[in-house]
């Protein structure tokens, strides 16, 4: 089974914005698009915009609609006094989306210490290069508001199913928290000996290469989320927005059946923290590169909400475990 259906929740347009849905190709962007430093300009329209609250909330946003523009507009809210960006940083960010159109709210990443994004800046890339000329030209603790026609950003057909329509502009909210030091090379395992995991926790053996295989005890389903660490890494720390490098296995604790392992498949694989369900990103964020941890997810931080997933293999009551090595980060 594909691991997104599995690990992921549903998409987010920032992601697919930032390069997820990078085969769809948007060409013939305006030469106006930016200045000759890479900034985009101002404008009447976005400078229409009235946007409100404080840096690191959700922002309360009142314009006149529809809103369109023929190349990406500009405006700094809240002007940080951090260290201006460049090409190529990897930006750590707060973000909400509005139809300029309609003005009606796509998405927000929740202005939490859980939500942030992790954003590339790159005006060089033709493909949504709609958030990048949006975000070029700032510093570190600024909101920017960027309003972005469709062909700098899904194209002249939209994202219906993202709530944007053929022809309608999108407005881009971002407050840059940090740019984001490069991260280490991954690794190919871990080392160490695991521990065994505390009570209540299923037993777990691993073959030479660290693949597990989990055995469920009998008695009763556990509905508690539950973490433990049984390798403990001395690398970099995991957190809200970071994009993780991880060998994972996950079993349904109801049916003892594997549901998705990255080792039966033979390579890692790699989930932004902020686009998994629940009680995979908290079971992750705070832990460190080189750790293994084991995770129970009751269904309400899991797949319940959802009512299972679509294949059956996770139903709407059930609990998962996973065993997850922690790689490195991107």
């Amino acid at each position: 089974m594909n691991r997104f259906a599995i690990v992921t929740i549903a998409s987010s347009l920032v992601l697919a914005l930032a390069g997820c849905a990078a085969d769809a190709e948007v060409t013939d962007t305006p030469e106006t698009s930016a200045s000759s430093d890479g900034c985009a300009p101002g404008g009447a329209e976005v400078e229409s915009i009235a946007i409100d609250g404080a840096f690191g909330e959700s922002p309360t946003v009142t314009f006149d609609f529809p809103l369109e523009v023929g190349t990406t507009q500009r405006a700094v809210v809240i002007a940080g006094e951090g260290q201006e960006v460049a090409t190529g940083d990897d930006l750590m960010v707060d973000y909400a989306l509005y139809n300029a159109a309609t003005g009606a709210v796509i998405e927000e990443s929740g202005y939490s210490e859980v939500s942030p994004t992790v954003l590339t800046l790159d005006t060089a890339n033709p493909n949504f290069v709609g958030l990048s000329l949006s975000m070029a030209c700032s510093t570190v603790g600024s909101r920017i508001a960027g309003l972005i026609p469709p062909i700098q950003a899904f194209g002249l057909e939209g994202a219906p199913e993202f709530g944007l329509e053929a022809g309608e502009a999108l407005l881009f909210i971002v407050d840059i928290i940090e740019i984001k030091p490069p991260a280490e090379p991954a690794l190919d395992r871990l080392e160490g000996e695991a521990e065994l995991p505390p009570a209540g926790f299923p037993s777990v053996t691993y073959d030479d290469s660290g693949a597990p295989t989990v055995e469920i005890p009998e008695g009763d389903v556990p509905t508690d989320f539950a973490v433990a660490t049984v390798i403990e890494g001395d690398g970099a720390l995991v957190g809200g927005g970071d994009v993780v490098i991880v060998h994972y296995h996950g079993v349904n604790w109801n049916t003892g059946e594997v549901f998705d392992s990255s080792w039966e498949r033979g390579e890692p694989a790699s989930f932004p923290t902020g686009g998994v369900i629940p009680g995979f990103r908290d079971g992750l964020i705070g832990q460190t590169v080189g750790s293994r941890v084991l995770i129970i997810i009751p269904p309400e931080m899991g797949y319940g909400p959802s009512g299972g997933t679509p294949d059956g293999s996770i139903g709407e009551t059930d609990t998962i475990m996973f065993v997850v090595d922690i790689l490195g980060l991107q």
